[in-house]
């Protein structure tokens, strides 16, 4: 295909509000075969279709490119862990179980985006944006933490969410880039990688000491029941 040519494709998906978006979908292919750091910028402009100066139109560069597609990776694994964690309904740990599950889920479903987001090497901390949306996914793994923190026994000094948060973050993100992945990186195990972190995580909490009962926690407790009554307001 000549250059003229795909300087005529890269128009016409330009002025119809395409280009960024095909441009997304082809690094994503490209991640999905090759890994986040298995192409090039005019790898991407190839597979849209388009010409190598095409994607600057909506890119600096490839680490701006990828940037974006873990930006949007980070706001889809936030709604997935917030719809798992459910505020910890019906119980903190069942909960949390979920937000396990979903981790994992996002991890085996969505490679490409989860490799951006982990393993492209973007500083994410250079980027605004992006940093926000890597830290409102964050924020549901911490929040479920300090739900789990106040679990601590009478008497047991309450470890510091953060700190449990990042523990088992940890975990999940190792169950996730060993056993869970949906790509040839994947690794054989004897269990479901589901299995293995709901035991490691239960090992944790227990070892701190919390109870890890699946079970309907206490409501705060509200003003006394007022008994009812006969006539003239005496009680029965």
């Amino acid at each position: 295909m000549s250059w003229r040519k795909e300087q005529r494709r890269a128009e016409r998906g330009y002025h119809h509000g395409n280009l960024k978006e095909a441009l997304l979908q082809a690094a994503l292919g490209l991640i999905a075969e090759k890994g986040a750091a298995g192409f090039t910028f005019a790898d991407a402009a190839r597979m849209a279709g388009v010409s190598p100066a095409a994607p600057y139109r909506h890119f600096r560069d490839r680490d701006e490119l990828l940037s974006s597609i873990a930006q949007r990776g980070f706001e889809q694994f936030e709604a997935l862990l917030t719809q798992a964690w459910d505020d910890g309904r019906p119980d903190t740990v069942s909960a949390f179980e979920r937000v396990g599950k979903a981790y994992l889920a996002f991890a085996r479903n969505e490679p490409a985006f989860y490799s951006a987001m982990f393993e492209s090497g973007i500083p994410v901390d250079a980027n605004p944006t992006l940093m926000a949306a890597s830290e409102r996914a964050f924020a549901i793994i911490r929040a479920a933490a300090e739900r789990l923190a106040a679990m601590a026994p009478p008497g047991m000094p309450r470890p510091p969410a953060m700190m449990m948060a990042l523990h088992i973050w940890s975990m999940a993100h190792g169950v996730a880039s060993l056993f869970g992945r949906g790509d040839a990186a994947r690794r054989k195990l004897p269990m479901s990688p589901e299995d293995l972190l709901e035991a490691e995580v239960l090992i944790y909490l227990r070892g701190l000491g919390f109870p890890t009962d699946r079970r309907p926690e206490p409501k705060p407790a509200g003003p006394p029941p007022v008994p009812p009554s006969g006539p003239w307001g005496i009680p029965k």
